[in-house]
């Protein structure tokens, strides 16, 4: 006996289609699942005794990949919201103790149970806005104990959750207080403890840094990815948020898989993307939740021919928010892209920033079943409809994970 099931009632289908080099648009369709995959997708299936899963003629896409989270932190910081309202800057807040230390700083005195549940709540949480594969990131530990406690937390959800989740390594996120004046102290510990433990437990995918004005240089950012790189760890590299000191280019010579936020790219930056063939993942919520508004040149990506993708950035300071529908609306109207150009992004873009596209990001023959059913009638609608809950029904390898029930 096989799992089959079958989706029926498919008003409007949009996904990439690898055979067609494409996004493609079909019309009343059906989807026909077997043992967690999508075996066919036609017009009219022929499986008699299939359950039956209803899109009641609406709209049906992929789940989203989201490929640069935060997910595991304390604390959150309503307070910096309220100082940046009042006029400071992301720098001055981190200057005056607030920011990725304050998070840090909580962190290390959270009790581990009680942050293992509020972890789990935020994955839990990512399907309600149709997200069903993730990167996720450590980084709010700063020590050798609370980055490798973080990076458990998610090897232990990635065995047990349903969602997919790449791990990351963060340890390069800021400078710990106690090594404000000693970068090249806290460069060590990284590459000759965190690193080495890190690759020994497989506890990530890969590593990132954050390449900027203010905490780390191009050249201290090399230091670490190369460890990084020696022990096996893919590369990935925070570059360009609020100005272009190296990362693109860093992420061009390492051979890094992606380089993300990128607000502040140059000419050259962009350049460097093309040549080194990375990935750029754009942040816009970010952008929009710090109160700015310079946004990454997507439009500019775009006519280069890069395979721009697109993440929420979830963090409790710069970006609080889950919802890659609100990403892709702040995308088509603050970064000018258009909704097919945003839902790819989303999806099979971001899948290949996970270097997962022949496994999710798709809905096509052989690909894991990750989809969505909307309560909206097109594509246009995920956009449109700003902050409604449009999201109506997720199927997670090809089992229903999450549905409104209002």
């Amino acid at each position: 006996m096989t799992a089959k099931k079958i989706i029926k009632n498919v008003g409007q289908l949009a996904s990439w289609s690898t055979e067609k080099n494409n996004m493609v648009v079909l019309e009343n369709v059906e989807i026909l699942i077997e043992n967690e995959r999508i075996q066919k997708i036609d017009s009219q299936i022929n499986c008699p005794d299939c359950p039956v899963i209803d899109a009641h003629n609406k709209l049906v896409t992929p789940g989203f990949v989201d490929p640069h989270t935060h997910p595991v932190f304390y604390n959150t910081r309503e307070m910096e919201f309220e100082m940046r309202l009042q006029g400071k800057t992301y720098q001055e807040i981190a200057k005056a103790g607030g920011g990725i230390l304050a998070s840090a700083r909580k962190l290390r005195e959270a009790p581990q149970n009680e942050l293992k549940k509020l972890v789990k709540l935020r994955l839990d949480e990512f399907f309600r806005f149709g997200t069903t594969t993730i990167e996720a990131k450590s980084g709010y530990g700063l020590s050798v104990e609370s980055e490798i406690e973080s990076l458990k937390i998610l090897k232990q959800f990635k065995e047990i959750h349903p969602l997919d989740i790449k791990t990351t390594f963060l340890g390069a996120h800021e400078y710990p207080e106690k090594y404000r004046n000693d970068h090249q102290g806290y460069i060590d510990l990284i590459t000759n403890k965190m690193i080495p433990e890190v690759a020994e437990m497989n506890l990530a995918d890969y590593a990132d840094v954050f390449c900027e004005e203010g905490v780390f240089s191009a050249k201290e950012s090399k230091k670490v990815l190369q460890a990084a790189k020696d022990h096996g760890l893919g590369i990935r590299l925070h570059s360009d948020e609020f100005k272009p000191i190296g990362g693109t280019q860093l992420a061009r010579d390492i051979k890094a898989i992606s380089a993300d936020h990128l607000t502040a790219i140059t000419e050259d930056g962009i350049s460097a993307l093309k040549e080194g063939n990375v990935i750029p993942i754009l942040l816009p919520a970010t952008t929009y939740f710090l109160g700015s508004d310079k946004y990454a040149p997507a439009r500019r990506m775009l006519e280069q021919a890069l395979d721009v993708a697109l993440a929420t950035d979830f963090n409790p300071g710069s970006s609080m928010t889950q919802s890659m529908p609100f990403v892709i609306n702040v995308a088509c109207l603050n970064m000018k892209m258009t909704p097919k150009e945003a839902l790819k992004a989303a999806t099979y873009n971001s899948a290949r920033a996970l270097e997962m596209e022949n496994l999710v990001g798709s809905i096509e023959p052989n690909k894991q079943a990750d989809i969505v059913i909307w309560n909206c009638e097109n594509y246009q609608g995920i956009p449109y409809f700003l902050a409604a809950q449009t999201v109506e029904k997720v199927v997670k390898k090809g089992e229903l994970v999450w549905e409104n029930r209002n």
